[in-house]
């Protein structure tokens, strides 16, 4: 049950912080003032979202067997990514997010070095349909990432 909470974390959450954002940060309710970045984050992100709860709802329907030590491996990653959320929230109304650049990119790379470890060490055996949805999660996730760091450090923050 925390995967599927880890998963559903950015989901939830991201269109919370916006609902009530004040100030600098894009409202919810007013997709037209959404730069491109954001809606990158939300295509990007629904799409991950969506095929991490495909790959939760597999395996709790008797899809292939996770062993515990690939349980934690998946949990300490998503674990990382919530805290690379946490550190991107931060940054987007942050006055100086060039000073969460190294956080966020150190973060980033030990989240992407589990994922990699979880990918080649337990995957192997995978099915289409399963590895189809570690892709989508993997990579939609990663663009979301791109491109709301983007928009935090490369000026496409309203605050950057």
């Amino acid at each position: 049950m925390w995967t599927l909470a880890a998963v559903l974390f950015p989901a939830l959450l991201l269109p919370l912080l916006l609902g009530v954002a004040q100030g600098p940060l894009p409202r919810l309710g007013q997709p037209a003032t959404w730069p491109l970045e954001l809606w990158c984050v939300a295509v990007a992100g629904t799409v991950a979202t969506f095929a991490g709860v495909l790959d939760w709802r597999f395996h709790r329907r008797g899809g292939r067997r996770i062993a515990r030590a690939e349980h934690r491996a998946e949990l300490l990653a998503l674990s990382l990514g919530a805290v690379l959320f946490a550190l991107l929230a931060a940054a987007s109304v942050c006055e100086r997010s060039g000073s969460l650049m190294v956080p966020v990119v150190a973060v980033a790379l030990a989240t992407a070095g589990l994922i990699v470890f979880d990918e080649t060490r337990f995957h192997r055996a995978c099915g289409r349909y399963e590895t189809c949805l570690h892709r989508l999660l993997v990579g939609g996730n990663g663009i979301a990432f791109l491109a709301w760091f983007h928009w935090c450090f490369a000026g496409g923050g309203t605050l950057a």
